[in-house]
């Protein structure tokens, strides 16, 4: 089995891919910015960290936008933080364009958010945060309702379709922070960064057969 990972020259990619190589050690794992070697992946992995404008811009520039959204129409595939909200149709971050994928919009954290106890939240959302599963989906298997997930942003997708949440999350607001829809599944929260729990939803997506 041959699984990509989309380099578009954001964020470290070497912890996703020696996480994949962890779970899936006979897979040949390929951290790539050919979309020819996109193209020819069994499964697909979309990461990404910082600015929207700047990731789609280098996605762009890098001659992968296409292949990306080929393999969102037709192979296992798994989009992770930035990768998430790039398949949404706009984001209020530079007010850019997404891939539209999927429908919806990318908004921020408000301002003068507040935890239960008063306490003024900070943004980005950093840390440990639990995750509700909104739909039952193979690759919640053997992952425990309310687990914990790391995450690290400012901003969040709202779905424009009922039935596309698959986990939810709080923090100052209710926000959803994983989207399933066919052959593709997309989380806000970093697998690669999350332990055990992280590791099992990896494996069950080397496992994922659509």
């Amino acid at each position: 089995m041959k699984i990509a990972v989309v380099d578009y020259g954001m964020g470290n990619l070497r912890s996703v891919a020696k996480a994949l190589e962890h779970v899936a050690p006979r897979a040949q794992v390929v951290v790539t910015s050919d979309p020819g070697q996109v193209a020819a992946a069994e499964r697909v992995v979309f990461p990404g960290q910082g600015a929207m404008p700047d990731c789609m811009r280098e996605l762009e520039s890098r001659g992968l936008r296409a292949a990306v959204i080929q393999a969102s129409n037709s192979k296992p595939f798994l989009g992770i933080c930035i990768g998430l909200q790039m398949l949404f149709e706009s984001s209020e971050e530079g007010n850019v364009a997404g891939l539209a994928v999927l429908p919806g919009r990318v908004s921020r954290f408000p301002d003068a958010m507040r935890d239960s106890a008063g306490a003024r939240l900070k943004v980005p959302h950093m840390g440990w945060n639990q995750v509700r599963q909104e739909a039952a989906h193979v690759l919640w298997a053997g992952i425990p309702d309310g687990a914990r997930f790391y995450f690290v942003h400012s901003f969040y997708v709202v779905p424009g379709e009922a039935g596309l949440a698959a986990g939810c999350s709080e923090y100052g607001v209710r926000f959803t922070c994983a989207v399933a829809r066919d052959n593709i599944f997309a989380v806000q929260f970093h697998p690669e960064k999350s332990q055990a729990e992280g590791l099992r939803l990896l494996a069950n997506f080397v496992n994922w057969n659509r």
